[in-house]
């Protein structure tokens, strides 16, 4: 069957192999996975955000995304036509449970970017905190955005700290509608690396955007604050924003408006780079 998956290249952090083959050698194996049961729960879950920090990683690195649809696909077929007794798939499955049964005991896991990284954390705690989190400063203000909560529990959220002190009402994420553009809008265009594109210019024009009102807003707690605040204001966006940011390019950006009394809006911007690895990695169970 000429199955070509190999302990290195299988590995969850391997310097010299291509993304965009690492994508497709964990997407035939998660693929594989599903028709045949081939992991437990954790691994399944490491094997799955690695897939997707390769697939983010290869487009990074200019990998057309058409590519790796097709990419995937031809992972797919290849999964459908093998047998699951096999000793090639035996052996495959082995592999990978050797290279991500160490990966599903971490529970830290620092996911670079072009500009801005996310830093994931599993551990579980009773009071609310960062599970994945970016941070970022926005003239003389900073803030926090990502997956905060408790006992394993997480919500979408923004906490900002305004140096002189303005208290904003409200909050909105802007990022691509989907229903209206089914591609990122990047001034390198889906060619060529996009390392040191600046954020505000991989949003889409106005037309092909929506907005998350945030749902409830809160002082923040001192665990949520981005480093050297004192204080600040916490934001919670709807469940629906988070998946739907995990559904988006990793080249792209997202903004979070914070909204002031007098029509005065300050916007912040947030790489989505691999918050889809990231949310998949607060997935694994094996701790």
């Amino acid at each position: 069957m000429g199955l070509l998956w190999g302990a290195l290249a299988l590995s969850p952090a391997v310097a010299h192999a291509q993304p965009a083959d690492l994508f497709y050698e964990r997407a035939v194996m998660s693929a594989a996975d599903q028709r045949c049961g081939l992991f437990a729960p954790d691994v399944a879950a490491a094997l799955a955000a690695a897939t997707a920090q390769a697939r983010g990683a290869a487009l990074r690195a200019g990998t057309l995304d058409d590519v790796l649809r097709r990419t995937e696909r031809t992972a797919q077929a290849k999964a459908a036509a093998i047998d699951c007794r096999s000793p090639d798939v035996a052996t495959a499955a082995a592999r990978v449970k050797s290279a991500f049964s160490g990966f599903a005991k971490l529970t830290r896991l620092t996911y670079t970017g072009d500009i801005a990284g996310w830093q994931a954390d599993r551990n579980l705690s009773r009071n609310p905190r960062w599970q994945l989190s970016q941070e970022t400063s926005f003239g003389p203000d900073r803030m926090a955005f990502g997956l905060a909560g408790r006992d394993g529990r997480e919500a979408l959220v923004a906490v900002a700290h305004f140096a002189g002190g303005e208290e904003p009402y409200g909050a909105r994420l802007v990022l691509r509608d989907q229903s209206r553009s089914s591609q990122p809008y990047l001034d390198r265009f889906s060619v060529g690396s996009t390392a040191g594109l600046p954020l505000a210019r991989r949003l889409p024009p106005a037309l092909a955007q929506k907005a998350y009102n945030a749902a409830a807003r809160a002082s923040a707690g001192v665990e949520l604050l981005p480093k050297g605040a004192t204080s600040g204001w916490a934001f919670r966006f709807p469940d629906e924003a988070s998946q739907d940011l995990a559904k988006l390019d990793p080249r792209e950006a997202v903004a979070v408006d914070f909204l002031f009394p007098g029509d005065v809006t300050r916007r912040a911007y947030v790489e989505v780079g691999d918050f889809a690895a990231g949310r998949a990695f607060l997935q694994v169970s094996g701790r």
